[in-house]
């Protein structure tokens, strides 16, 4: 069982993406903005993050970027999971240091083999 920081300033798709990530069998913890998202992976250390990128203060190609070159968390697996479907959006986020990327909306099977595929990798 993985510990899996969620970070989305949307209430409906934290809940969603939630509840996918616990009938997966993993631990959900939660974060509303790029910034807390950076907070929470300090503080707790998860196994993986999944990253809205459309958010206030710092968004997530932002919070990616400052998580994957800390030093503290550079080890954690960042998902991008958004909006933005645009192959320039895609490589601009493998750029900060995502080592994946969904969009939305996406299938829990979709969010699932993501999970799985980062997990082994």
């Amino acid at each position: 069982m993985a510990r899996i920081l969620i970070v989305d300033d949307s209430p409906s798709q934290l809940m969603g993406i939630r509840r996918i990530v616990e009938k997966l069998g993993h631990e959900a913890l939660t974060a509303e903005d790029g910034a807390a998202g950076v907070e929470a992976a300090k503080r707790e250390l998860p196994d993986m993050i999944l990253m809205d990128v459309v958010m206030p203060n710092l968004n997530g190609f932002q919070a990616t970027r400052s998580i994957t070159r800390d030093p503290t968390t550079s080890h954690i697996p960042v998902v991008l999971v958004t909006t933005k479907d645009q192959d320039t959006d895609r490589v601009w986020g493998m750029r900060q240091g995502a080592k994946a990327y969904i969009t939305k909306p996406f299938s829990e099977g979709d969010l699932s083999d993501v999970i799985s595929q980062v997990m082994k990798a």
